[in-house]
């Protein structure tokens, strides 16, 4: 399991929530410690409502923590936002979680059916059950259906899942 969080890391998950933006407002996060909202866009340059909308997802999935605070003269709520690194390796592993489980149901699939196909290129892969009731004709193109060899797939997946299970631990 993750215990440091190396920068490499930390961009990929910044960059799944909202790409380039959201890797520089991490980066801010990172070298301030705690800063505002209008502070990230200021150093960014990117929009307010944006750095907002990336900030709201980061929290979502606890990667960021806020503090609120009462702005003396207007009234108005101050968010103070900072990273929580510790939060990440959980997130991480939650992530791959529901990646195995995918997996797994997808190897299921694959496992418990037997796919025709037209081999045109836009064309899917028929299960047997439904092939049969085409009279082994492509529903999109009316080439004849042929028998699809998913023995690589399997073998692929099989070989996914076996590194997932042992990264995690099962």
């Amino acid at each position: 399991m993750l215990t440091v969080v190396d920068d490499k890391t930390l961009q990929k998950v910044a960059e799944t929530f909202g790409g380039e933006e959201a890797v520089m407002i991490v980066g801010v996060l990172k070298g301030a410690g705690e800063t505002t909202d209008d502070e990230i866009a200021v150093k960014t340059e990117i929009r307010l409502n944006t750095v907002r909308r990336i900030l709201y997802k980061l929290y979502d999935h606890s990667l960021v923590g806020l503090r609120r605070s009462r702005d003396k003269t207007t009234g108005w709520f101050i968010f103070h936002w900072r990273l929580q690194l510790d939060q990440l390796a959980g997130f991480i592993l939650n992530q791959k979680r529901r990646v195995l489980e995918k997996l797994e149901t997808r190897l299921e699939y694959e496992l418990a059916h037997d796919f025709y196909s037209c081999s045109t290129e836009g064309c899917k892969r028929i299960p047997f059950e439904d092939a049969m009731e085409l009279v082994f004709r492509c529903p999109t193109c009316n080439k004849l259906l042929m028998h699809f060899d998913n023995t690589e797939l399997k073998a692929s997946l099989v070989e996914r899942v076996e590194a997932l299970r042992k990264e995690l631990g099962e």
